[in-house]
């Protein structure tokens, strides 16, 4: 992926932006459109297809619309892998930035038309677009400044804000026009964030004097001839596959949906093998990635949980809380926007504690941690649902509580897990293990969609019961086995 392997080409624009160059501004405002887009969106997917057809909405079942739900999730950041792949060697940064931005903004524009067809493809281009845009715009801000410049962690800060003020902002508005006015209205507005963020990105080239314009590694005309045969075999074996499947009237989408979630698991296996299968690694590396594997696995069980917030906690927000205000009935999707307000209250908090703590607590404890956390949260919403048995409705701050846990877990796990990939990885692979976190977001939350379709067969407590004790029990089981996996690492904490 760029973001590791991209040389620092630092702008000359002086301190245009908070002390940084004008250049983070461009980004900053494309990141946080892109974010609106995203999660206004991500806010109304799973209310949009449980509602009824009366209602305007597609009429799934819940245990289906948290499956599609969960496997567009993946979609998402498993398409970071090839996004990355073509700035490098085909596109470079910006211009692949450029043309995610659009492609997003076009499969909003598709969400609005209210047909079948049009919403799926709306589905397909935005996962393609984000694919293009998030990984290849961090490596943007990346090279704005030189390795030794102090303003770096601080320039990163400042855009890590840009992704939760459109993440805070979007559900309030989407969600408002989704839910009161017209679901289609509120995926139109997504696509309105998304082409105000490619508009200014482009009256902010100049800014960027040149950053991410050319391929970090472009491909050469020697291997052009294999990268068009092997996209041929893609292209005819998803033919084949599709085709033959809708001959013999076997295409669906809950198989479609299952299909995908198979290759999500089956991309992270053949990535781990690749690497183990690398006779070059020496026994450090070797060693490092062992420990990494159980890293992978936690994070993605943390992610099967954690991700279920847009989906089957958003349903119970809309049919299990009192949301009445002074007699308004609050859209349910306004509670997607809890989770970055606690993002961006704790990380400075957590980043000092982490400060203080120093090497005693390792990684992989603090990996424990964010799943004893997280399944914590789903015993807390095992108790909000049990009060909600029958037609009791109650209160969203349950909910509230539930993220300011799952907000914590995922900050014990996420920049911590960020931070051990780039330090565990063989040098050979340092730019695609980033890749290889980004995919255990993927396989956790293709699995979840799944955990969640089979959990609509049980009862609310149940489920959420039998899911948080199993992250309690990892997390203490992983308590356990930290000085082993400490012992793999080879002196990393």
């Amino acid at each position: 992926m760029s973001e590791i392997t991209a040389p620092a080409e630092p702008t000359t624009d002086g301190e245009g932006f908070f002390g940084h160059p004008r250049a983070l501004s461009t980004l900053f405002l494309t990141e946080m459109w892109e974010r609106f887009s995203y999660y206004g969106m991500r806010a109304l997917l799973v209310l949009y297809l449980t509602a009824t057809v009366a209602n305007g909405g597609l009429g799934w079942a819940d245990g289906d619309a948290d499956a599609l739900y969960g496997v567009y999730v993946a979609m998402v950041y498993l398409m970071a892998l090839p996004g990355g792949w073509i700035a490098d060697r085909l596109l470079g940064a910006r211009r692949s930035v450029l043309w995610g931005g659009m492609v997003i903004a076009a499969g909003h524009y598709a969400m609005i038309l209210p047909t079948v067809p049009t919403f799926f493809l709306g589905l397909g281009l935005i996962t393609i677009g984000t694919g293009l845009l998030k990984p290849n715009i961090s490596a943007m801000v990346g090279r704005l400044y030189g390795p030794d410049d102090v303003r770096r962690d601080a320039g990163f800060s400042i855009f890590y804000m840009g992704i939760n003020l459109g993440a805070f902002i979007a559900p309030l508005i989407t969600g408002y026009l989704g839910e009161k006015v017209n679901w289609h209205l509120g995926f139109g507005v997504a696509a309105l964030g998304m082409t105000l963020g490619v508009v200014q990105y482009v009256l902010g080239r100049n800014r960027l004097h040149g950053i991410g314009d050319h391929p970090n590694n472009p491909l050469t005309a020697a291997e052009r001839p294999a990268l068009l045969r092997w996209l041929g075999i893609a292209v005819a074996a998803v033919v084949v596959l599709v085709g033959g499947a809708a001959l013999t009237g076997t295409l669906t989408v809950s198989r479609v949906v299952t299909g995908l979630t198979v290759f999500t698991v089956l991309v992270a296996v053949g990535y781990f093998a690749r690497i183990f299968l690398d006779r070059s690694l020496d026994p450090d590396e070797r060693s490092r990635m062992k420990a990494y594997v159980w890293l992978f696995v936690f994070a993605a069980a943390f992610w099967l949980i954690y991700d279920q917030a847009g989906s089957v906690l958003n349903r119970f927000a809309r049919d299990e809380t009192d949301r009445v205000v002074f007699g308004w009935d609050m859209p349910a999707s306004w509670l997607q926007s809890v989770n970055p307000v606690f993002v961006i209250v704790g990380s400075p908090l957590f980043a000092l504690l982490w400060v203080k703590a120093g090497h005693r607590l390792s990684t992989p404890l603090k990996f424990s941690m964010g799943l004893i956390l997280n399944g914590l949260s789903f015993m807390l919403m095992a108790a909000a649902a049990r009060a909600a048995v029958g037609e009791t409705l109650v209160s969203p701050l349950w909910l509230v509580a539930v993220y300011a846990l799952q907000v914590c877990g995922e900050l014990c796990l996420s920049p911590v897990g960020l931070s051990a990939t780039t330090k565990l990885a063989p040098v050979k692979y340092a730019s695609q293990m980033l890749g290889l976190w980004f995919l255990s977001t993927a396989v956790g939350d293709a699995l979840g969609g799944q955990v969640a379709k089979i959990g609509a067969d049980f009862s609310q407590p149940v489920y959420f019961m039998v899911l948080g004790v199993a992250s309690v029990v990892l997390g203490v089981a992983a308590v356990g086995f930290t000085r082993q996996l400490h012992r793999l690492m080879r002196g990393i904490h």
